[in-house]
């Protein structure tokens, strides 16, 4: 099966919108990971005076997890779809919240883009046609020394993690999409997991985008060896 990219995932992205919300929160540990992650950024002061860019932000779950970790900062929150961004948008924000409607690829060309002080991309780069550039977007927009935290789906390379993911999958998240419509969607993403790098790789392909410090922490519960938190630097 070829995986969805561009158009093709905003379009599927876009169709399953109004019930993205109801599925995710289904998934033991969900919102509770992504804020793990948010808070392994680090970020002081609870932001103060910090700028900071979920990328990739979906319905704004994650833009929650940064509210959360993060409530003096400024938030902006991209995405491509237009469906998953108007969920996010009908959701009480306080007004240090924004959203722009964009392709992550082209995030150095939105009007005012950057510098941040942090990004956040959760389950972003797995699903783009070139995460090399999308990374190499990222360090540009990234002030010297800004932080990035990506919340992935990235497996750890063990059999027994692949296994697990699978049963998860084809036991839960593909009927749902069947039931409502959206098969194409899970059908993309249990794959776009299995076809994307182990923890190490990705790990290895940060170094390689130009960014230091680069540590891997892993999510507990069933998803341990399964979603991990990347956390890095721009030098």
């Amino acid at each position: 099966m070829s995986l969805l990219r561009d158009g093709d995932l905003v379009a599927v992205f876009d169709h399953a919108s109004p019930t993205y919300d109801r599925m995710t929160s289904a998934s033991p540990g969900y919102s509770a990971h992504l804020l793990r992650s948010a808070r392994r950024l680090g970020l002081p002061r609870r932001g103060a005076g910090m700028t900071l860019l979920d990328l990739g932000c979906g319905t704004g779950t994650s833009t929650a997890a940064l509210l959360r970790t993060a409530p003096a900062a400024t938030l902006i929150g991209v995405d491509a779809s237009a469906g998953m961004l108007a969920r996010a948008r009908s959701k009480p924000w306080p007004r240090n919240v924004s959203f722009v409607h964009a392709p992550v690829e082209h995030m150095d060309q939105v009007e005012g883009a950057g510098p941040y002080d942090a990004v956040f991309a959760a389950y972003l780069l797995r699903n783009v046609s070139d995460p090399d550039a999308v990374l190499a977007t990222v360090h540009r927009v990234l002030r010297p020394g800004g932080r990035l935290a990506v919340h992935e789906y990235s497996l750890s390379g063990r059999t027994s993690h692949r296994l697990v993911w699978t049963a998860v999958m084809n036991g839960f998240v593909r009927p749902w999409g069947r039931l409502h419509g959206d098969a194409a969607l899970y059908r993309h993403l249990f794959r776009s997991v299995l076809d994307f790098d182990t923890s190490d790789a990705f790990c290895e392909r940060l170094r390689e985008a130009g960014f230091v410090r680069v540590r891997c922490l892993p999510q507990p519960g069933w998803q341990t060896g399964i979603t991990h938190t990347f956390l890095a630097e721009r030098p």
